[in-house]
């Protein structure tokens, strides 16, 4: 797997499992500090909702977890969803906020933000388009299922 994939799914997977750890664990504290060092990008949005938060980290430790697992075996399938996921899940997500860019308290917290979720997108697209670029190769093929090792052929 090209070292480009490698540090996408290794993004992902961090983003993934640590952003989504902190939605789904402690929801509080995400809604009221995310992204962290004085800026607040979700409070000014609405009111909090624990379950919405703790599903969306769930989903976010899903793709991280995906993303892990893509990046340890190396199966091009698994890091191909894991691209497409990403897509699908961060592109709504980045047009939604900069329709609504405005809630944020500062320009410079809106500035920040649109950048931050462009580049999740860029990355995600990025990764799409490497992964798919990547021949499919031997671990692409599910793993074997049964115990038994493969039966000896004769000429």
């Amino acid at each position: 797997m090209r070292l480009a994939v490698k540090v996408l799914l290794g993004w992902f997977a961090l983003f993934g499992l640590g952003i989504g750890l902190w939605q789904a664990v402690f929801p509080a504290s995400f809604y009221a500090d995310f992204p962290g060092m004085g800026h607040h990008w979700v409070s000014p949005d609405g009111p909090y909702n624990e379950h919405l938060l703790r599903d969306v980290g769930l989903g976010n430790l899903a793709v991280g977890t995906a993303a892990l697992v893509a990046l340890l075996t190396g199966v091009v399938w698994v890091a191909r969803a894991v691209g497409l996921a990403v897509v699908v899940t961060n592109l709504p997500h980045q047009l939604y906020h900069q329709a609504h860019v405005s809630v944020l308290p500062t320009t410079t917290d809106q500035v920040l933000q649109s950048i931050s979720l462009a580049a999740v997108s860029l990355a995600a697209a990025a990764l799409v388009v490497l992964a798919f670029r990547l021949p499919a190769g031997s671990t692409s093929a599910a793993p074997r299922t049964d115990a038994r090792p493969p039966a000896p052929t004769h000429s």
